[in-house]
C-alpha cells in the first residue's frame, strides 16, 4: 500500500499560525457576542400541536413573526402533521399569556384549527442549571483526557491532546457565536461528542508516533513525526468522510430538530481531523516530546539475568 509523504510538521507554524487566527476570532466573538442560548438554557414557552394535514411551517413561521414572535421556533416534531413551536421568555407577557397568544395567532391563518398537545413552561433557574452541568460535563472530560494519555502515553503528549480538543471545541462555539446559529441541548451532546471524536484522532497518531520511536532511534523526532501522520493519513481521511456522509445527510434531511446537532458536528469533525494532524503532534514537539521519553526504562543489573 503506497504511503504519502506530505511534510504536515514541517508546515506546522503556516497551520498554528491559522489555528490562532480561528482562536482569536472565535474568543473575540464568544467574548463580545456570546452564544444565542435556547429555550434549553434560557427558560421560555414550548408549545406542541397538530394538525389533520401537513403544517405549512413558512406560514407559520410569518405568522408569528408578524404577531411580535420572531424569535419563534418553529419545526416539525415526528410528522409533517405535527408542530414544535418553541418561544423566549417575554418580560412583558406572562407564559400563559404567550401561550394563548401563539394559539389564536396561528389559527388565524390555518383552514382547520390546531389540536394542542401539550404546553410546557421552561423557568430560568432550569435553564441555569443546565448551563452549569453541561460546563461540569465539559471540565469532567477534558480532566479524564488529561489523566488517561499521561497515564497511556506521556505527559507531554496529555498536554498536547488537550490544545488540540480545546481548539476543536472553542472554534465550533466560534461558529455558533459568529453566525448567530441557536446553543440548545442536542448542540451540547455534539460538543461532547466531538471530543470524543477528536480524542480518537489524536490517539490513533500518538499511538504509532509511539511504535516509530521505539522501532526508528536514529531517526529525528520531526521525521518520525511526520511518518506517523502520513501513515495514518488514509484511516483518518476514510473515517473522517464516513462521518461526515452521514451528518451531511441529518443536515440536508433529518429536519429542525437535529439540524444544529448535525451543524455542530460537522464543523467538529473537519475541526478534529485538522487538529489530530496540525495542532496535537506539533504541540507535543513544541513541549519537547522526545523518544528518550518513551523509552522502555532498563532494569539496573538486568544483563545479568542473561549470564549461565
Amino acid at each position: 500500500m503506497k504511503t504519502t509523504n506530505i511534510n504536515f510538521i514541517g508546515n506546522r507554524n503556516i497551520a498554528l499560525i491559522f489555528s490562532s487566527i480561528l482562536m482569536i476570532i472565535s474568543i473575540a466573538s464568544l467574548a463580545t457576542r456570546g452564544l444565542d442560548m435556547g429555550i434549553d438554557f434560557t427558560g421560555g414557552t414550548l408549545i406542541e400541536v397538530g394538525y389533520q394535514q401537513a403544517a405549512d411551517l413558512t406560514v407559520l413561521r410569518k405568522t408569528l413573526d408578524e404577531s411580535g414572535f420572531d424569535d419563534a421556533t418553529v419545526q416539525n416534531f415526528g410528522t409533517t402533521k405535527d408542530v414544535l413551536i418553541r418561544l423566549k421568555p417575554h418580560e412583558d407577557m406572562k407564559n400563559v399569556d404567550i401561550s394563548a397568544k401563539v394559539l389564536d395567532a396561528i389559527n388565524k391563518t390555518t383552514k382547520e384549527p390546531a389540536s394542542v398537545r401539550r404546553i410546557e413552561f421552561v423557568g430560568p433557574q432550569v435553564g441555569d442549571d443546565l448551563a452549569e452541568d453541561g460546563f461540569l460535563a465539559l471540565l469532567y472530560s477534558t480532566i479524564g483526557i488529561l489523566i488517561y494519555i499521561a497515564w497511556r502515553f506521556e505527559w507531554k503528549f496529555s498536554v498536547g491532546a488537550i490544545i488540540a480538543t480545546f481548539h476543536d471545541v472553542i472554534v465550533t462555539l466560534g461558529v455558533f457565536s459568529v453566525f448567530g446559529l441557536e446553543f440548545d441541548l442536542t448542540v451540547l451532546a455534539a460538543i461532547l461528542a466531538l471530543i470524543g471524536y477528536s480524542l480518537n484522532d489524536t490517539i490513533v497518531v500518538y499511538d504509532r508516533i509511539r511504535e516509530n520511536f521505539r522501532d526508528l532511534r536514529k531517526t529525528s523526532t520531526e521525521e518520525i513525526m511526520n511518518i506517523s501522520v502520513n501513515v495514518t493519513l488514509s484511516r483518518t481521511i476514510m473515517t473522517s468522510l464516513t462521518v461526515v456522509l452521514v451528518l451531511v445527510s441529518l443536515f440536508f434531511l433529518g429536519g429542525e430538530v437535529i439540524h444544529n446537532f448535525a451543524t455542530a458536528m460537522l464543523f467538529g469533525v473537519v475541526f478534529g481531523t485538522y487538529s489530530s494532524i496540525f495542532i496535537a503532534s506539533p504541540a507535543a514537539l513544541i513541549l519537547g516530546i522526545s523518544p528518550a521519553d518513551l523509552m522502555i526504562p532498563v532494569k539496573e543489573g538486568s544483563d545479568l539475568d542473561l549470564l549461565p
